[in-house]
């Protein structure tokens, strides 16, 4: 077995886990603007809950799709080259939501703030389903030739796999985000996502679920099968307690399930990491997609130091941005006025 390239597989699989857990309440929270809010100050506590984390939570995507790039470049080349559309479109997304976090409260205008929340429910939406079906696809394989490049026109990465890994990646953040809003919010619209969510949690976890099924079917061991045991048993942990209103656990057990879903998918699908559709002889793996022995250890020495970094500051930014948001806590909604600013400028 190849030490690094094995560590560093099993370190992107990680970091495509925690981009899921945690920027995954961040895109639901986005789409439940539009969806679930039934006011302008109910969706201001939704922003407000991911005000202070949604920026540092997208460093996973970064993190994991750089680690792809510099652990495994044959991987990320044919991967990113083969999905080169879709991604362009998620990249729009993760653009248009960005922007409309920070421009929709910029003016006291209802057209305004509309145009800005479907921008945001949409960008969250798209980016979900994207990320969800590179995901699965890259376990499930793409019609790569000898050279790992795309073979056919530029939709022929789009097949049932992918339907499945975008309604997964959707499934998955809408449930997330309901337990996340009721963990962080209080009154009414807390009661109203705890409801919704103990409705919804069996139903949103069963794409995700089926795609973990179809990389077992397709290369799982008897080993690779025991995360499916967990996975289903976070669920079901999540699903009685929020049938029982204990919102902190449920959120507990939704990351048990993801961790034991996505544990299984990546499992099963090692040592390769990108299969061919047409031929499994030009299957990418760990071995034939890795860098050399040399990067490997420069990125492992800085990794080492990296890594417990960001995972602190994310920890501390929780733990300071920990209490719940309620409609009490939201201002008036007003426009700037730079003549009054100047004025006190001047005093």
């Amino acid at each position: 077995m190849d030490v690094l390239p094995t560590v560093w597989f099993v370190l992107i699989a990680v970091l495509w886990t925690g981009y899921l857990f945690l920027e995954g309440f961040d895109l639901g929270v986005g789409i439940l603007m539009k969806t679930f809010a039934r006011d302008e100050r109910e969706r201001r506590v939704l922003l407000n809950t991911i005000g202070p984390v949604w920026d540092g939570n997208e460093v996973w995507l970064i993190t994991a799709a750089g680690a792809m790039f510099a652990a495994f470049p044959l991987w990320y080349a044919s991967l990113f080259s083969a999905l080169y559309l879709p991604l362009v479109v998620v990249l729009l997304g993760l653009i248009f939501r960005a922007v409309s976090i920070e421009y929709r409260g910029k003016r006291d205008s209802v057209r305004w703030r509309t145009g800005w929340d479907w921008a945001l429910a949409g960008g969250s939406l798209i980016a979900a389903a994207g990320v969800g079906a590179m995901l699965a696809l890259t376990t499930t394989g793409l019609p790569l030739n000898a050279n790992g490049d795309r073979v056919g026109g530029p939709f022929a990465w789009l097949n049932g796999y992918a339907v499945l890994g975008a309604l997964a990646g959707v499934g998955f953040c809408l449930v997330h985000a309901l337990a996340f809003t009721a963990l962080k919010t209080d009154g009414p619209i807390r009661h109203r996502a705890r409801a919704l969510l103990a409705k919804m949690l069996p139903v949103g976890l069963l794409p995700i679920t089926a795609w973990a099924l179809v990389v077992q079917a397709r290369g799982g061991t008897l080993l690779t099968w025991l995360p499916i045991i967990v996975a289903v048993a976070g669920a079901v942990i999540a699903w009685i307690q929020a049938r029982r209103d204990r919102e902190g656990r449920a959120f507990a057990g939704l990351a048990v399930f993801l961790l034991g879903a996505m544990t299984a998918i990546f499992s099963a699908a090692y040592p390769v990491v990108l299969p061919s559709s047409l031929n499994s002889v030009w299957d990418l793996t760990v071995s034939s997609a890795s860098s050399s022995a040399y990067t490997l250890g420069v990125m492992s020495v800085v990794a080492a130091f990296g890594i417990p970094l960001v995972l602190a500051y994310q920890g501390w930014t929780y733990w300071v941005f920990r209490k719940r948001v309620s409609a009490d806590h939201i201002p008036d909604a007003h426009d700037f006025d730079p003549v009054s600013a100047a004025d006190r400028a001047g005093r």
